[in-house]
């Protein structure tokens, strides 16, 4: 019990003011979650939900195609909202996202690797299961680990480094991607496509139930770094003079990383932004201390990739807006404004 009680020791580093915030966004999540299932080709009531009876069109749509849905792009959406908060104060750099510096583009060319390569050698669920994200998770690994150390002793100039290297790993990708495309048959085609726009629409239980635990726990283990993550803020030898293990903190926050994109990648595709704005957001909105970052970085993330996703059903339905698109198209744009916004200030 107390080691229970221990774990969210990092409330108490929290203001009045982003405990409000957080708890907010909690509820926001719930919200967001609710809408979201409620609402699409199918609208469902929420209160005539349990008056379906089992073998009903409207409960088959809604519990094996509607919420598994919803619940991949919430999970989603705070895998790549924690990865970026994560991986912005591990680098102490503003333009640390999955998606802009390549840890995306790396983990799809994982997946696209298995897709083309390896589909023919493993069972449906074997597939779908391990071998996909396991791909993905190495080629976001991959990714960042050589990020840190082509960037290391660059400082703040790492920023200029970073986005360059981002640049090359994306084109790199891109060009492995386009090799997979040509060779491949018809059906890996399809698959292809399916990770360079990003979408949800295969979501199942059977597939999204071991991402889920593998996404919740790997979050569970890296709000408790979120202190360590203020004082490295001050410097690499600042944090180790008071006490902090910098190697093992760099190890954790990189695997953790590598694990949530890469099983987001591996399920939805290729997803940009949400790693970038989120955090930016939550720090406009309540600070900048990584006790609040993190957690309030994923729900928000959930809320905001929920909204995309059922604006994605919605848009033109019945036919659906690849969410990769749309989180494009709308976070772009938007991260511009906030880049004007934050020089006038």
């Amino acid at each position: 019990m107390n080691v229970f009680l221990s774990y969210f020791n990092f409330l108490n580093y929290l203001s009045k003011f982003q405990k409000f915030i957080f708890y907010f966004l909690i509820i926001l999540f719930f919200i967001f979650f609710l809408v979201s299932i409620s609402l699409g080709s199918f609208n469902f009531f929420l209160f005539d939900l349990l008056t379906y009876q089992p073998d009903s069109l409207n409960k088959i749509v809604l519990y094996e195609i509607r919420i598994p849905r919803v619940l991949l792009a919430g999970f989603v959406g705070a895998s790549l909202g924690i990865s970026g908060a994560s991986l912005q104060g591990l680098f102490r750099n503003p333009l640390a996202d999955p998606g802009l510096i390549g840890v995306s583009a790396g983990a799809a060319l994982g997946a696209a690797l298995v897709i083309v390569l390896g589909s023919n050698f493993f069972s449906e669920y074997f597939f779908n299961t391990f071998a996909l994200p396991f791909s993905a998770i190495s080629g976001a690994a991959l990714v960042i680990t050589l990020l840190y150390f082509f960037t290391r002793g660059f400082g703040y100039e790492g920023i200029t480094y970073m986005l360059l290297i981002g640049i090359a790993i994306n084109a790199l990708a891109s060009v492995g991607i386009g090799i997979l495309t040509f060779i491949s048959s018809d059906s890996e085609l399809r698959g292809l496509t399916f990770w360079t726009m990003g979408s949800f629409g295969g979501a199942s239980w059977q597939i999204i139930m071991p991402a889920l635990v593998i996404i919740i726990f790997t979050i569970l283990w890296m709000i408790p770094s979120a202190r360590k993550l203020d004082l490295l803020q001050l410097g690499e030898p600042e944090a180790y003079r008071l006490g902090i293990d910098i190697q093992k903190l760099k190890f954790k926050v990189i695997i953790s990383s590598a694990i949530i994109v890469g099983v987001s990648v591996a399920l939805s595709g290729m997803i940009g932004f949400v790693g970038l704005v989120v955090p930016h957001l939550v720090r406009l909105i309540g600070g900048v201390n990584h006790s609040y970052l993190l957690p309030a970085s994923a729900f928000f993330g959930g809320s905001l990739m929920m909204s995309a996703d059922l604006l994605s059903r919605i848009l033109i339905s019945p036919a659906e807006v690849p969410v990769g698109l749309l989180t494009s198209a709308l976070g772009a744009p938007f991260f511009l404004w906030l880049i004007f916004n934050s020089r006038k200030i």
